[in-house]
């Protein structure tokens, strides 16, 4: 870290503020756990030098193909850099980064909680050393991005899905962008008995927001060997089960006489329009159309 004194980031809004323009998007008020995301369009520009002890930082370009030019300071560190739609920067926690750019362009900010990072492959939580990158590109990476970006322009219920995809970028960078690579084991079968309590427990909660350590705490599992397991006994991710679910449910609930509204409230959906939308998806009609038949 340099000897000046950066800007320390310890709160999730903060980051936000040291830009001239407001943020397009965030999931501030989305409930997700262990991981933040802004979506931003900012001018030319330089942003003091900073640093956060909490989270890890992944910047992802979504401006096209085309180079923005960026002086940037990383960890101590200068290179002048030609970034360009599909590329990312990575600032560890505890890292500082500085940098000016010469042309408006949008990306996502995706701050990344170091015990999400830590622990999802591990539930020891033990410190791994994440390594600062300049701008490179990553498919995946700006995949889980946009994806993320997506869903929660569109999708008020996405802490499932947002949770999912920080593990799957954990366990990406742990592979790619770290000092020491975790060894995954490799499971077969399922979670075989252990799937009836997982099972149980959506049942038990499904009206409320279910997260994924949540979930993978049930059988002491880390998010990664979960999610890996789950998808083995059921052919689908928790999120696309915990959804499908719902839905089921729902359907149960509006053929007993339950009013549409009251109905996505109580099998876990946001409001109405969200259950609207993933039921017509699944069933091939929508809750008022199944009640006309």
């Amino acid at each position: 870290m340099s000897s000046e004194n950066p800007l320390v980031l310890d709160r999730e809004d903060k980051v936000l503020q040291i830009f001239p323009r407001p943020p397009l998007l965030t999931s501030l008020q989305a409930g997700w756990d262990g991981i933040v995301l802004g979506y931003m369009c900012q001018p030319a520009y330089e942003v003091p030098e900073m640093y956060s002890p909490r989270w890890h930082s992944i910047a992802i370009f979504t401006h096209g193909n085309y180079a923005i030019h960026a002086d940037r300071k990383l960890d101590g560190r200068f290179h002048r850099d030609a970034v360009y739609g599909g590329d990312i920067v990575i600032a560890p926690a505890h890292v500082s980064t500085q940098a000016s750019w010469d042309a408006e362009g949008d990306f996502i900010l995706l701050a990344l909680e170091k015990n999400t990072f830590a622990g999802a492959v591990d539930e020891t939580y033990e410190e791994i050393e994440l390594i600062p990158h300049f701008a490179t590109p990553d498919p995946l990476v700006f995949q889980i991005g946009i994806s993320l970006k997506t869903v929660l322009a569109s999708d008020q219920g996405s802490r499932l899905y947002a949770e999912t995809m920080a593990n799957a970028l954990s366990v990406h960078l742990l592979q790619h962008y770290s000092a020491r690579k975790p060894v995954l084991r490799e499971y077969a079968g399922g979670l075989s008995r252990r799937m009836q309590q997982v099972i149980d427990y959506i049942n038990d909660y499904l009206d409320q927001d279910l997260g994924l350590a949540e979930l993978a705490a049930v059988v002491q599992m880390s998010p990664h060997y979960f999610c890996h397991l789950f998808k083995q006994s059921t052919g689908l991710t928790p999120h696309q089960y915990v959804i499908r679910t719902r839905v089921e449910r729902a359907k149960t609930l509006l053929l007993q006489g339950e009013a549409i509204a009251d109905t996505a409230y109580k099998v876990g959906f946001a409001n109405q329009s969200h259950l609207n939308r993933h039921f017509k998806r699944i069933v091939g009609v929508t809750p008022k159309q199944l009640l006309q038949k």
